[in-house]
């Protein structure tokens, strides 16, 4: 006879219990969970529940309360977001034809991706640099506040079907296809990924001596910020922006006014007054 094991019970999160990871990540990052995020949470941090036996998820977060390297890991699960090469195609159409025309070229060019996720976006950027400002000096900053994202961006190793948003010229120009283990897969020119500075940053706090920069992506994560949070953020960045510097958001984002001193030259485009 086939012996039969009992089912595996699913742990249910709480109001109480997803209340704490909401305080969790506000503290943590600054990012505010709403209620409708309450399954997301859940199945995000499911698994962790399994790995180390707990049965509840008020138990994870005791957990999580005393290790700051599993409170980093619920920090990283809680953080990713869906991004790929060239997403918000107008924002690069915007750098090439109208900032990179504009800009000094007796020193290096700065850019700044200052939630980069897994990589796609500081990459497409050295992408359109190698393309249209190769007879410059340019340096690109990415930062990202999960440590298990930027170690998948400093590997540079992407899926094929992630290539959404990349021109086949682009793939083959700056792209080496997988072989043998790494069959269905591409990655970065060594050439790139070498131009790219990947390091740790948590927004939500003072930021570290970087400099100054001519341009500064902060997309699609203001979204997750309540007001108070937003101003503090954008606060921050601006303080690193050349005079005259070009701040890109997500397309579903505003400032609204929110941060004095940067004015919207189009949609999702600021300029530091």
């Amino acid at each position: 006879m086939t012996p039969s094991f009992p089912p595996i019970r699913d742990v249910v999160l709480t109001d109480h219990e997803f209340a704490g990871f909401q305080t969790l990540i506000h503290r943590s990052a600054g990012i505010s969970l709403s209620p409708a995020k309450k399954a997301l949470v859940a199945g995000r941090l499911a698994k962790r529940l399994k790995h180390h036996g707990l049965d509840s998820f008020a138990e994870y977060h005791r957990l999580v309360g005393r290790s700051a390297e599993e409170r980093q890991i619920a920090v990283d699960l809680l953080t990713t977001n869906e991004t790929y090469f060239f997403r918000e195609p107008k924002h690069f159409d915007h750098l090439r034809d109208q900032v990179l025309p504009s800009l000094p070229r007796d020193r290096p060019l700065r850019l700044w991706s200052a939630a980069c996720s897994t990589g796609e976006e500081p990459y497409s950027v050295a992408m359109l640099l190698a393309e249209h400002a190769a007879d410059r000096r340019w340096e690109i900053l990415a930062s990202d506040i999960s440590t298990r994202v930027l170690d998948q961006a400093r590997s540079g190793l992407y899926a094929l079907d992630s290539v959404r948003g990349m021109t086949p010229e682009r793939l083959k120009a700056h792209c080496l296809k997988g072989t043998g283990a790494h069959e269905g897969r591409f990655l970065v020119d060594p050439v790139l990924q070498r131009r790219v500075q990947f390091s740790q940053i948590n927004l939500n706090e003072a930021l570290p001596d970087v400099g100054l920069f001519d341009v500064i992506f902060l997309r699609n994560v203001l979204i997750y910020f309540d007001a108070t949070t937003k101003q503090a953020v954008v606060g921050r960045l601006q303080q690193k922006l050349r005079p005259d510097g070009v701040l890109y958001i997500g397309h579903s984002e505003s400032l609204n006014g929110l941060v004095p001193g940067l004015r919207m030259v189009a949609p999702s485009i600021y300029r530091k007054a």
